[in-house]
């Protein structure tokens, strides 16, 4: 049984060695509530076990737990500084055996292992047990979705490093608009100016999993919305952004109609 009450208190305890004061300590607080929001809209719309919703949720609290120590050590998000799943992962299940500070049982620690293992891949491989996999992609929707909210809320300047005004005058890199063109996500590696960046927040959505994500995507006329918050004032850059709002949001569509 997952006692995610539990869980959550002890979750506070955790945190309670990093400086809350610390603005980006706080958006990653926030980031992981807004992540188990998203996983609680998502499965209430599936017919699918408590038990299965609270091992989503359980995940979800601790799927970014290595971040708070990227954060101390470099000030940073950067995947260059820290993989912060895999540091996670050494947390939770290396010699601290830090798991079962948050859940007692043993039997679903596979699951949540290989789930944060894998929340931040550039894509899922190598998994064949169906509830993993199922967890894996719940996590990785639940992540992006929240994702939307954090585009929405923090200033262009916080998420690309210069202003709106700014950004809007570069061009898109070919790298990251031939992955568009393929309805793939962006590499990090390939992103070069500030609206490879931008672009790669959106590009995400041609990963997302399961219908009913997308159906809170097309709900929340997140693509749009998104897509606005930069005036585009370099021509090729806004001919290609009408473009890619056109097909993001016929694949959007196409995907939250799917049984």
């Amino acid at each position: 049984m997952i006692d995610l009450q539990f869980a959550r208190e002890e979750f506070q305890k955790y945190l309670n060695q990093y400086d809350r004061n610390d603005e980006k300590i706080k958006l990653k607080i926030i980031h992981t509530e807004g992540v188990i929001d998203c996983v609680r809209k998502i499965t209430s719309r599936m017919d699918i076990s408590v038990e299965d919703k609270n091992l989503a949720e359980l995940i979800a609290l601790l799927h970014d737990i290595g971040r708070f120590e990227q954060i101390r050590c470099f000030d940073s998000f950067e995947p260059g500084t820290m993989d912060h799943a895999a540091y996670g992962v050494g947390l939770l299940f290396g010699p601290q055996n830090m798991i079962r500070q948050f859940v007692r049982d043993t039997q679903w620690d596979p699951i949540i292992k290989t789930a944060i293992a894998k929340h931040s891949d550039f894509q899922l491989e190598d998994i064949t047990d169906e509830q993993t996999l199922f967890h894996a992609k719940m996590i990785r929707d639940a992540d992006k979705l929240d994702n939307c909210r954090v585009k929405l809320e923090e200033s262009v300047e916080v998420l690309v490093g210069t202003t709106a005004q700014n950004a809007g005058t570069y061009e898109i890199s070919d790298k990251v608009w031939e992955a568009c063109l393929h309805n793939c996500s962006v590499r990090s590696a390939d992103r070069i100016t500030p609206m490879d960046y931008w672009v790669s927040y959106l590009a995400y959505f041609f990963d997302v999993n399961f219908s009913e994500t997308f159906q809170i995507i097309e709900e929340e006329n997140y693509v749009e919305r998104i897509i606005q918050q930069i005036p585009y004032s370099n021509p090729d850059t806004q001919k290609k952004m009408d473009i890619l709002c056109e097909r993001l949001q016929t694949f959007i569509s196409s995907r939250a109609s799917c049984d």
